[in-house]
């Protein structure tokens, strides 16, 4: 079983443990331990004309936790650094595409500002003896040395699956394992350049939306449509045709047909093509959901494009908002270790009326 993100690493940052020491009736010194954990909340702000609003202050910011209004404790402009997890998906579709996807990302290394910390992640086909199987591979860990960057997606390689869960698995438990220096709390990012629709993973979806929601990283996704490419050679012979793979089939069983009369296949080529349409149908929509959920309660946002020739531009987006992140942190008034969910809610003062906030909807509190 995979290890959880150690003690919330980004979302909840420990703070250094405070130490008192009282008399005690022998009189000697007493050690009291007290744990205090910082939760952090990235925010961007935009006015009634969707432009980022810059320059706000601490003052700014009201947070709620479960209705309860918290003492803002920490601040960082959006001047402040950035750590970045690029994962691109070079698998299905894209595998054509391998030059352009990599020109994208270069762009978008380019489009970030110095101090900025990225670390690259891509699938790739790993081979034993008896067959090759997709897999993760980090290719960089956290730099902003630029040639280091350049080395890495340069070496990104095509997949024969796209192991998607698996991958954000990784970005939260291996790319951003340790917990931030001060200069980057709460100021984590995954950016991921994929169609969402998991095939090989051995992980689920929401195994990894915890990992990610724990370590407080916002997720953006450039959302490619890939669908018109894969159901284009879906149909008619099953020896030739594009295949599912068998996670793909059993997860369309367990999520989709619980109520449905119809017999279970037991592999690709026992669907027909009405049940090979529909399998396709409710995977794609399933990535969607996932996409913007992850996107939704981490603050951060999907960017669909119809193509890699598109992409470049929604990475430039990406990089743009990115710069524009405010991070506000509070010390929860509820310090019950009780693993229950914890609705944020900010508002603003001092601000033009229309402005809006985009921010991570809560988090869960740690059980030990």
């Amino acid at each position: 079983m995979r290890l959880r993100v150690l003690f919330f690493s980004a979302i909840l940052v420990c703070s250094a443990a405070v130490r008192m020491t009282a008399q005690d009736k022998k009189g000697g010194d007493e050690v009291i331990k007290i744990d205090t954990q910082l939760v952090d909340v990235p925010v961007v702000v935009t006015d009634r004309a969707g432009k980022p609003v810059l320059d706000l202050k601490r003052t700014n910011f009201i947070i709620y936790e479960d209705g309860k209004k918290q003492e803002v404790s920490d601040f960082s402009s959006t001047t402040a650094p950035f750590e970045v997890a690029l994962l691109l998906d070079t698998s299905g579709s894209t595998r054509g595409d391998l030059q352009l996807i990599q020109r994208a990302a270069q762009d978008f290394i380019a489009s970030l500002r110095p101090g900025d910390r990225v670390s690259i992640v891509s699938f790739t086909t790993e081979r034993t003896e008896k067959r090759a199987v997709a897999g993760v591979e980090i290719l960089t860990g956290l730099t902003d040395d630029r040639k280091t960057l350049k080395d890495a997606i340069d070496a990104v390689k095509t997949s024969n699956g796209t192991p998607y869960y698996d991958g954000l698995l990784d970005v939260a438990g291996k790319v951003f394992h340790d917990p931030p220096r001060d200069e980057f709390r709460g100021r984590r990012a995954l950016v991921a350049l994929t169609d969402g629709v998991d095939s090989t993973s051995a992980s689920e979806f929401q195994e990894a939306k915890e990992d990610l929601q724990n370590g407080g990283i916002t997720s953006y996704f450039i959302k490619v449509d890939t669908r018109p490419f894969f159901e284009e050679n879906l149909l008619g012979d099953c020896e030739v045709a594009t295949r599912f793979s068998q996670a793909q089939i059993r997860r369309y069983y367990r999520l989709f047909s619980n109520s449905s009369k119809m017999e279970k296949a037991g592999g690709f080529c026992q669907l027909g093509d009405f049940e090979r349409l529909d399998v396709s149908k409710k995977l794609y929509e399933l990535a969607d959901t996932e996409m913007n959920e992850l996107a939704k309660t981490s603050g951060g946002k999907v960017f669909p494009v119809g193509d890699l020739n598109e992409a470049r531009n929604a990475f430039r987006s990406v990089a743009n908002e990115i710069g524009t992140k405010y991070s506000v942190g509070y010390y929860p008034s509820n310090d019950k270790h009780d693993g229950t969910f914890r609705k944020i809610t900010v508002e603003l003062k001092g601000v033009a009326p229309g402005s809006l906030i985009r921010a991570r909807d809560g988090y869960t509190a740690p059980t030990n």
